[in-house]
């Protein structure tokens, strides 16, 4: 596998806010656009006939003072859902890893690191917040992306391009006892 560099990165996702802020040496920081609740009822079964993904319920944003350009979230501890203003396209040999942002982590709350692949949009991440509440603006940076090319099996380091012949194993002799003179 080959991390991409950040600005290679970027040129699969799209709605990017602010390159200069989001674009590092080999990752790309997501920004959230919309926090939602956790409907509490969510089914799954074996076959998948009677699977139900839980609901999400639209967060209701504040101003915290009015001249602010954009609303907060106010959020206690619990289970949410963040949609991000980013989008992603991968090509077929390539995966990318969503991890929390070390600040959310700091600010009391986190989500699972995840793989992604193919085209997604809109990119989602279920998040727990751990501390007594917590506060996020519109668009904050939450998330990391890291964006993975992955080689031919051919290719891989260490791997022999091509399967080396077998030599032929040499038959083991088992010794005749002396005889006694």
């Amino acid at each position: 596998m080959e991390l991409l560099r950040g600005k290679h990165a970027a040129t699969r996702v799209a709605g990017i806010l602010n390159p200069k802020y989001q674009v590092h040496g080999y990752s790309v920081h997501l920004t959230v656009r919309n926090i939602y609740s956790v409907d509490p009822v969510g089914q799954l079964d074996f076959g998948g006939h009677e699977y139900v993904p839980a609901g999400k319920l639209a967060i209701a944003t504040h101003s915290r003072r009015p001249e602010d350009r954009y609303q907060w979230w106010d959020l206690g501890r619990g289970c949410y859902f963040a949609e991000f203003n980013e989008t992603l396209e991968l090509a077929e040999d390539e995966i990318a890893l969503l991890e929390p942002h070390e600040r959310l982590l700091r600010a009391g709350a986190a989500h699972v690191p995840m793989f992604l692949r193919g085209r997604v949009a809109p990119i989602e991440a279920l998040f727990q917040v751990e501390a007594l509440r917590l506060e996020i603006k519109q668009n904050a940076r939450i998330s990391r992306l890291r964006v993975l090319r992955l080689h031919p099996p051919t290719e891989v380091a260490g791997a022999p391009a091509a399967r080396a012949k077998k030599t032929p194993r040499k038959s083991i002799r088992t010794r005749k006892p002396r005889k006694k003179k």
